[in-house]
């Protein structure tokens, strides 16, 4: 099966808007859902997250301008829709700050494997981090991406992006020491 690439997509999407979603929709469903997941814990609000994503996606990308990469956008437009539902949830529900809440709405989640128990301690030190932290480590950590992408999905500098990733990692390796250790 052949690569699917950025301007390979970007093209489709220029050539014939409908197959060029669904190239879109098999190289980034899955990979905007997990990064979405990992920020607000549910499943059901990871799904209406990137649901929205690619709806904003869709609408907008006539506005894409190829400024930055386009996963790079893809992802800001990502990041921008998990916000918005830990925003809602922390004004109508719990403070963005409360691990606790968070972790306890992990453990009520059907989609969690609890019986790989470390990393489920991993997710739970993820949470326990601000925001700004949270990102860098997840942008960095799971999806693999360099400081300055991660700069431009999250409205920052590549310097800060490295230093929000390097306290995360070390509060994280703390974290788990404490709790396995």
């Amino acid at each position: 099966m052949e690569t699917l690439n950025d301007a390979k997509i970007v093209a489709a999407l220029n050539e014939n808007t409908e197959s060029g979603f669904r190239l879109l929709m098999a190289k980034y469903k899955e990979a905007v859902y997990w990064h979405i997941r990992r920020l607000v814990v549910s499943h059901d609000d990871a799904q209406d997250a990137a649901q929205e994503t690619f709806i904003r996606v869709f609408r907008s990308f006539r506005q894409f301008k190829g400024e930055c990469a386009f996963g790079t956008w893809i992802y800001r437009i990502a990041t921008n829709e998990a916000l918005r539902v830990l925003e809602r949830r922390r004004d109508g529900l719990v403070s963005l700050d409360d691990s606790e809440a968070e972790t306890n709405r992990m453990m009520a989640d059907d989609y969690v494997d609890y019986s790989d128990w470390e990393s489920v301690k991993l997710q739970q030190a993820i949470l326990s981090l601000p925001t700004k932290q949270q990102l860098a480590f997840n942008l960095r950590y799971y999806d693999e991406l360099d400081y300055e992408a991660i700069a431009a999905i999250t409205g920052s500098t590549a310097a800060a992006v490295k230093a929000n990733y390097h306290i995360a990692k070390e509060k994280i390796i703390k974290y788990m020491n404490s709790i396995c250790g």
